[in-house]
């Protein structure tokens, strides 16, 4: 037999050669859950299981064939019989052989997400509603698949979401989500979420469908357990009732995705659930450096339902604590993010060896212009930067039309968003307009007001409504957000309700489009600077993939399971990280997304905090410091910048400097913090 003990550590040894029953091991941030794993499988074919006995199941594919190669490294031929894979694989092995029993044939359709939507967009038009003036077919979709996670009806989830969604669509919605479900059954075709839903069915109502796969996995394998939902979580208990050998692998610190189903009580109830489990806690970390460890266990421990846990470190002290940088406002911090980058690199460093990890999509507008602005090349997980995305591209027509009346582009963009606007009216309206819309020109807008559609008409008077206000305004602080506030109520937040599923945090990215576009002394010059960073050229470097050279920017979320040796966290002040949109009731989880982000760092982590940011206004709003730093003991990390606890006021003009801590290995970079008094034109050196 393999020798575990000199492969493994003694809390791994402990977890992968744990005596049959429920097991769950709490696997704290990089301390090898996988490779234990790996390895209780391997302690299990030696003790004698058969390969038939075992059942993995992964949130990746990708994951499952990791760990059974893993396995076939050591143990090879102990694998082919063996069911590894996703929930959702799983559930189809066991839908093809007993399908029929359910009423479906065994060689079902299972719809991929091109079929979803077509079937879905036919249901819309077969109920006598108009594709383009209705709820987007892949939001209905997303509702449905989250309801059913859920495990709530479409109608109580759609009443629990009211923000999200016009309330006057969701009778409708709910109409064609049920004819939706109604043909998928007449074509005997199953979608992704259906798939662990009949298996779940297919187990309860089926006995001895049920008895055979009980008594065939003598042993089932969890990882990731914290993510499961409420239907994973039943899969796994109904498969497990006889034998009783579970194990589950998982971190309590690292539940975040409770906005897509995961249900935290189910890691934490694992043990009310199986009383006599055993619990073996990984608390050893392989990835960070002792001080960055220190500063994730301050942080953590706030928490208080929660499996008590402490990381580690295995890694000899660096000597360099992870740095809380305040900055007066988001251009300091895009300054400041910057420089940090070059510090890095002139530490030998590379621009892959870094990323950019934030709350939500919006905290990254002002450092993608900065990155590219000082030829940093990145790279952006979702492979959309945000001025790619269809609602900044949507809202930036509007304005080009202001620098370019002549943009016949921009002018088919902006307005073919309207109720009955198509390509031939787009056409004849141009035609009309001789080639040329001057939003300036009182007498161009109301013309085109006079041979607009009257389905459109509504729209369009807002928008002419909003472009009247703009020009009136002329140089107002509020003159941006304005206009764009102007634009949502006129039409686009309609608009964004019916094609997306969070349109509340695309407002709030057009908000901040607008105060991006406030910073700059000229309109044109934004746009040209846009244009050049999302130009074919530029979108061929930024999407270059993993393996090239460039700083990765990434959501939080998206970042979970990966590792750089330097880590910059923006915007953790009040309102942003914690959420504004998160109760106190969430705080916990928006904890453990800080957490999270903390411990993605290897070596370096920076987190910074600006004490204003530009509202709606036109006006410099304080924002505090974020609890989750006010809470941390201080000798956990270096301050730098600004006093954290410092009182600024809007008149003390912008902040370009900093005192120390970019590096890290060097004293200060740029030595000195200096104001610029925007009223007397004057600097400031301290």
């Amino acid at each position: 037999m393999t020798d575990l003990s000199k492969l493994l550590n003694k809390e791994q040894f402990e977890a992968a050669t744990a005596p049959d029953g429920p097991l769950l091991v709490l696997a704290a941030a990089g301390t090898g859950k996988t490779r234990t794993l790996v390895y209780r499988v391997v302690h299990l074919l030696e003790r004698g299981f058969r390969q038939e006995d075992i059942l993995l199941l992964t949130f990746t594919n990708k994951a499952a064939r990791e760990m059974l190669n893993r396995v076939e490294e050591v143990l090879p031929g102990s694998t082919y019989r063996m069911w590894g894979g996703t929930f959702h694989s799983i559930a189809n092995r066991m839908l093809r052989i007993n399908a029929q029993i359910l009423g479906y044939e065994r060689d079902f359709t299972i719809l991929d997400s091109d079929d979803q939507k077509t079937l879905m967009g036919n249901c819309i038009t077969d109920l006598g509603f108009q594709k383009k003036e209705f709820t987007k077919r892949e939001v209905i979709l997303s509702h449905l698949s989250t309801s059913v996670n859920k495990g709530m009806n479409l109608s109580s989830y759609l009443d629990n979401n009211t923000t999200d969604i016009a309330e006057y669509d969701a009778p409708n919605i709910i109409r064609v989500a049920n004819k939706y479900i109604e043909r998928k059954r007449e074509l005997g075709a199953m979608d992704f979420d259906d798939l662990l839903v009949n298996a779940v069915r297919l187990l309860k109502e089926n006995p001895e469908v049920r008895e055979y796969y009980q008594n065939r996995f003598k042993h089932i394998l969890v990882d990731e357990f914290q993510d499961t939902n409420m239907l994973q979580s039943e899969f796994v208990n109904i498969l497990a009732e006889k034998h009783r050998n579970v194990t589950v692998v998982g971190d309590d610190f690292q539940c975040i995705y409770s906005w897509r189903g995961s249900d935290f009580r189910n890691i934490m109830d694992f043990p009310k659930r199986y009383p006599d489990a055993q619990i073996v806690k990984l608390e050893q970390n392989y990835r960070s450096s002792p001080e960055i460890l220190a500063l994730a266990n301050d942080c953590i421990s706030h928490n208080t339902e929660q499996f008590k846990k402490e990381l580690r470190p295995t890694k000899k002290p660096l000597h360099i604590k992870p740095i809380v940088h305040r900055v007066y406002r988001d251009a300091d911090q895009s300054a400041y993010i910057v420089e940090a980058i070059r510090a890095c690199l002139l530490d030998g460093y590379s621009l892959k060896d870094i990323a950019i990890l934030y709350r939500s999509h919006f905290h990254s507008i002002d450092i993608q212009l900065n990155l590219a602005r000082a030829h940093i090349q990145y790279n952006i997980t979702s492979g959309t930067g945000f001025f790619d995305s269809a609602h900044a591209k949507d809202i930036l027509a509007f304005y080009r039309l202001i620098v370019s009346p002549t943009d016949y582009l921009a002018f088919t963009r902006a307005f073919g968003l309207l109720p009955g606007v198509g390509e031939n009216t787009i056409g004849k309206l141009w035609s009309k307009l001789e080639l040329h819309f001057n939003p300036s020109n009182s007498m161009e807008r109301e013309k085109l007001l006079s041979i607009a559609p009257a389905k459109a008409r509504p729209a369009v008077e807002g928008i002419i409504n909003a472009y009247k206000e703009y020009f009136m305004q002329e140089k107002s602080p509020a003159r941006e957000s304005g206009f764009v506030i102007n634009l949502l109520d006129a039409f686009y937040f309609d608009l964004l309700k019916k094609n997306f599923n969070n349109p509340d945090e695309r407002r709030q990215d057009i908000l901040e489009l607008a105060q991006a576009i406030d910073k700059k002394d000229s309109l044109a010059d934004f746009l040209a600077d846009v244009a050049i960073m999302t130009n074919s050229e530029l979108a061929e470097d930024s999407n270059m993939g993993a393996e090239a050279d460039t700083v990765l920017l990434s959501t939080i979320h998206q970042a979970k399971g990966l590792e750089w040796p330097v880590v910059i966290v923006p915007w953790i002040s009040e309102t942003m990280f914690p959420s504004a949109k998160n109760e106190n009731a969430n705080i916990p989880e928006e904890r453990r997304l800080f957490y999270v982000a903390i411990t993605r760092a290897k070596e370096r982590l920076y987190l910074c905090s600006p004490s204003y940011k530009l509202n709606y206004s036109g006006g410099l709003e304080p924002l505090e410091i974020s609890c989750f730093i006010k809470e941390l003991n201080k000798s956990y990390y270096e301050a730098t910048g600004l006093p954290l606890d410092a009182v600024l006021k809007s008149n003390f003009g912008s902040y370009s400097g900093w005192s120390g801590g970019v590096s890290g290995k060097k004293p200060q970079i740029g030595g000195y913090g200096k104001w610029k008094n925007s009223r007397r034109g004057t600097s400031t050196w301290w």
